[in-house]
């Protein structure tokens, strides 16, 4: 279905990350559980981890989450189960930065928002339902686990510009990462690096001219 249109505004649609750009993030809190939970120094731990060939193909649902949580307890040789790497896992998410599901209400009243994260089925299912009021105006989420591709791939950007049905140069995409933004660019997407509240407003505002009420 093709999203509707405003001839009257510099975009149609918008496209954001999720960690990062709308909640705060922090994997040395995952790392701080397990060793916590394993007895091993958290620098040892922050040494063998990685977002190694085993992390992407979970990121892309190639490897289900036991078999990442397998692979896990190999490269950081600790003999934890499932369940704690899980509890450290989802360790990782502080929360949604201050005032973003407030922009997202606001900016769902003039434009569709759409969501595109690298992420996997664990932490989908742990942000997808622990923050209901960010996610409200969000009209579809597009996961990389669900669709099978990751940023910064082109063709990732591009299945997700098809299912949103608009010219990519009218989507506007802000993600925390330049390396995805860059991604994001080649695909003909208008794309920002934004790292936080701050950065987000100053690109919706300064380089696309929305009009934003503080």
């Amino acid at each position: 279905m093709t999203a509707p249109t405003r001839t009257d505004l510099p975009v149609d649609a918008l496209l954001f990350d999720v960690g990062g750009v709308l909640i705060d993030i922090d994997f040395k809190r995952a790392l701080r559980h397990w060793a916590g939970s394993s007895g091993l120094d958290e620098a040892l731990l922050a040494q063998r981890f990685s977002p190694d060939r085993d992390y992407e193909a979970h990121e892309r649902g190639e490897l289900a989450s036991t078999g990442f949580f397998s692979a896990l307890r190999g490269s950081l040789q600790v003999e934890l189960s499932d369940a704690q790497l899980l509890a450290g896992w989802n360790a990782i998410f502080i929360g949604p930065f201050a005032g973003v599901a407030t922009l997202l209400q606001q900016l769902g009243t003039q434009l569709p928002i759409y969501l595109f994260s690298n992420t996997n089925r664990a932490h989908y299912a742990f942000w997808g339902s622990e923050y209901p009021d960010l996610l409200a105006p969000v009209r579809q989420v597009f996961c990389s686990h669900e669709i099978g591709l990751r940023k910064p791939s082109v063709q990732a950007y591009a299945h997700v510009i098809a299912q949103i049905g608009l010219p990519a140069q009218r989507i506007a995409f802000f993600d925390d990462s330049a390396l995805n933004v860059d991604g994001a660019r080649q695909a003909g997407l208008q794309a920002f690096v934004t790292a936080g509240p701050d950065a987000l407003r100053q690109a919706l505002t300064r380089d696309l001219g929305l009009s934003l009420a503080r």
